[in-house]
């Protein structure tokens, strides 16, 4: 073998050598791996709800509305000025910061099974047009005992009343 074929053969196999080993690392992310065990599943976790709504700002909620919340709810709101009454304010606008992001997810053109915003889709599984059937009610059989005719089987009555003997409070 000639020296300029014996350089032709191998700067080629060199390079394709690197091609695959260049293309290999153009898809590998920049970003560090995390440590998995042995099924793949990450020692830590890879993301935090709280880095996600981190790019939200957070809403403030006043005291007359964290107050007007308690009154619904039929809650006595802590003191204004408290601790308690800080970390809760606190926890309530990082609940709504929550809700609004939700509300601006993008789905992706998603749609949720309803023309009408804000409708709770329907997540029964059947097919369509069939549903639950109703339960007819059962014709009434000769010898079935009910209604008045079952005070017969009471311990006590009285004027086709039943008589309950209940412990009167002290």
């Amino acid at each position: 073998m000639s020296i300029s074929l014996a350089k032709k053969y191998f700067t080629s196999s060199r390079q394709c050598l690197r091609g695959p080993l260049r293309l290999r690392n153009r898809w590998q992310s920049s970003k560090a791996t995390a440590s998995t065990d042995t099924f793949g599943i990450p020692l830590k976790p890879t993301w935090s709800v709280n880095e996600l709504l981190s790019s939200y700002p957070t809403p403030t909620i006043t005291t007359a509305t964290l107050n007007h919340l308690h009154k619904l709810s039929a809650l006595t709101p802590p003191a204004e000025g408290t601790q308690e009454h800080a970390n809760l304010k606190r926890e309530m606008e990082e609940l709504v910061r929550l809700v609004e992001a939700v509300k601006l997810a993008d789905l992706g053109g998603a749609s949720i099974g309803s023309s009408l915003e804000g409708e709770i889709p329907d997540s029964r599984i059947w097919a369509e047009g069939s549903g639950v059937q109703p339960v007819l009610a059962q014709a009434h059989v000769p010898g079935d005992v009910g209604g008045s005719d079952l005070l017969q089987f009471a311990a006590r009555t009285s004027d086709n009343l039943y008589i309950v003997d209940a412990d009167r409070r002290k």
